[in-house]
């Protein structure tokens, strides 16, 4: 049971990943503030009708960041390894826990963007302005014509008002942006302490020191930028000898017929061992020595995936 809790306690390591990952989500969160901002000026215009202004405001603060959400799942290589993972091996190697922050990582990846976008969305105002302008009670502002009701309000956002109304205006605009903006401070705040939070948790409940872990993430691009490489030119020379064998010649330019000569590409690797080096990556440890990726643990030759005295699993997912 001791060592149950504790494996589960690792895994809240998941959610933090190295410096290059923080460095990429603060991109994608300056491209989503550009993305935000061109479309504010671009292409958005509140309807000002009612019943139509609350389903455009919440379609423009909801919509694209549903689709920004949606690309964040798609584009996170974790999404893919535990596609892979299913398929392949099934998900029987993970505990409940190891399932749940698997799965929060990848929400959590995904979540920059579209967080982003809202928070400048209620910070600008002007799309919870349109959607709930018409919602304003007449009642709550002083001395407002009573022969005026939500049809009036509705067009607020747009300026379009008689001139005996723009005070009126002037203080539901001011009165919605207040509300807007603090809701969209209260999300960057508590955004702030999870994100804290969980930093804590993971210095806390890593099994790695802090050298080891930044050892594994260099490793660990290394690996992924030498791997694409090596297979960009063994996928390019195998071609190659292909084409040539149908057409009997190969047109390659100077730098490809170097890579020819230097290269020799036999054959390819059969379906097991490409299944042997997909998937959700665990951290594990054989007989003390560290295993940092699936191809890592496929050269040394560890067979299976669960614990056991000769390969022991850390229980530590790869960030």
């Amino acid at each position: 049971m001791a060592a149950l809790i504790a494996e589960n306690f690792r895994f809240l390591s998941l959610f933090f990943k190295s410096k290059d990952v923080m460095i990429f989500n603060g991109l994608v969160a300056l491209g989503t503030v550009g993305s935000e901002e061109l479309f504010s000026v671009v292409a958005f215009h509140c309807p000002c009708s009612p019943a139509r202004n609350y389903i455009y405001g919440l379609a423009a603060i909801g919509v694209p960041a549903l689709a920004l959400f949606l690309i964040g799942v798609i584009w996170n290589n974790h999404t893919w390894n535990l596609v892979a993972e299913c398929h392949k091996r099934g998900v029987k190697n993970f505990s409940a826990a190891a399932t749940f922050l698997l799965f929060g990582s990848i929400m959590g990846r995904a979540a920059v963007a579209p967080v982003t976008w809202s928070v400048i969305s209620l910070l600008r105002g002007e799309a919870y302005i349109c959607a709930l302008s018409e919602f304003v009670k007449p009642s709550s502002l002083d001395k407002f014509p009573a022969d005026h009701g939500a049809e009036v309000l509705a067009r607020f956002p747009c300026k379009d008002v008689p001139a005996n109304l723009t005070k009126f205006r002037d203080e539901v605009t001011r009165r919605l942006r207040y509300e807007s903006q603090l809701f969209g401070w209260l999300i960057i705040g508590i955004v702030a302490v999870l994100v804290f939070l969980t930093k804590c948790l993971k210095h806390c409940c890593s099994p790695l020191s802090y050298r080891q872990e930044a050892y594994w993430a260099q490793y660990r691009s290394n690996e992924d930028k030498l791997f694409r490489r090596t297979a960009e030119v063994h996928s390019r020379i195998l071609a190659a000898k292909n084409v040539k064998q149908f057409f009997g010649f190969v047109a390659l330019d100077k730098e490809e017929k170097e890579l020819v000569q230097e290269f020799p590409v036999e054959g390819v690797q059969p379906s097991p061992q490409w299944n042997a080096i997909t998937g959700v990556y665990i951290y594990r440890e054989n007989k003390g020595f560290p295993l940092y990726s699936r191809l890592h643990k496929w050269a040394k030759g560890v067979e299976g995936n669960g614990p056991s005295p000769e390969a022991h699993e850390m229980l530590f997912l790869a960030s």
